[in-house]
């Protein structure tokens, strides 16, 4: 069975590599029978396409990523990162080190930096996500900044709530965003600030619980 498995594999690289697709190394590719992939894409050693996942054009996937019933839009960047049964639209760049679980949504030019993972949630065009960051149960508008370490804290123990940001926000390092809550259009956190209660639009709040600030 390995031995068929080897020769499946190299039969299934020489296809994609016929149809315009790079791939650096075949003997550390692993690409099942039913991924798609687009022209000009790149794919770097220990990188695994799995399931019914599409990958576009003009992308670069890995070394060391794994994609699982997935789409992936075209010139997207994914570096050691994990995707399940997410979407991505195109120029978004990822990790490395990035988790995208089930339900994950990243929509134009969004970008995720190391360690970042988003589950059941959409994120807005242009929204850039920092380091060590987790997103659940989110919908998030366009141009936010989600600074290092933010969290939503979706789950009470026994149900998930929702966190509803607007665009143009801007999330303090380690601000935690306590479910259910909404932060609107151009809200602003401070470092650190603990979000208990919704952020009316053009409005800081800093603090533990988080209060306003100004205007």
């Amino acid at each position: 069975l390995a031995a068929a498995e080897k020769v499946m594999r190299q039969r299934i690289n020489e296809k994609w590599m016929l149809a315009g697709v790079t791939i650096i190394n075949p003997d550390a590719t692993y690409i099942e029978a039913e991924v798609t992939i687009g022209q000009d894409t790149i794919i770097q050693p220990n990188t695994h396409l799995r399931g019914k996942t599409r990958i576009g054009e003009d992308c670069e996937i890995g070394p060391g990523t794994t994609v699982i019933d997935s789409e992936v839009g075209n010139q997207v960047h994914l570096i050691s990162s994990l995707l399940e049964k997410a979407q991505v639209a195109d120029h978004v760049s990822m990790g490395p080190f990035c988790h995208l679980r089930k339900g994950a949504i990243l929509d134009e030019g969004v970008h995720l930096g190391n360690f970042g993972e988003v589950k059941e949630s959409y994120l807005g065009k242009g929204t850039k996500m920092g380091h060590f960051s987790y997103i659940g149960n989110a919908k998030i508008g366009q141009n936010v900044n989600i600074g290092a370490g933010t969290i939503t804290c979706n789950y009470d123990g026994e149900k998930k709530h929702p966190t509803e940001i607007g665009d143009d926000v801007f999330l303090g390092s380690d601000t935690m965003l306590v479910a259910p809550v909404k932060i609107g259009d151009r809200g602003r956190t401070g470092a650190g600030a603990v979000v208990t209660r919704d952020v009316p639009p053009d409005t800081l709040v800093i603090g533990v619980p988080a209060k306003e600030k100004r205007k």
